[in-house]
């Protein structure tokens, strides 16, 4: 079984990035197993979708986004 399946993701919402990434210390297991600084130059290429600023300081991304993004690289790996 592979870590995405473990971490169950809301319906609808946003995600901030430890909640994507991971968070060790905090116990937080990865959606995406990659490193924060591999997701933003994700993000900049277009590899992962993009982020929505909920604040000057908050930065999350939709759920469906990742969601659809998990099913897209799923379908592309089949």
């Amino acid at each position: 079984m592979d870590a995405r399946a473990k971490t169950p993701l809301p319906e609808t919402g946003y995600l901030r990035l430890s909640q994507i990434v991971g968070n060790p210390k905090q116990g937080i297991p990865a959606i995406i197993p990659v490193s924060k600084s591999s997701w933003w130059a994700g993000v900049a290429s277009g590899r992962y979708p993009s982020p929505v600023k909920l604040s000057p300081r908050c930065t999350a991304w939709r759920v469906e986004d990742i969601r659809a993004w998990i099913a897209n690289t799923s379908k592309e790996a089949a």
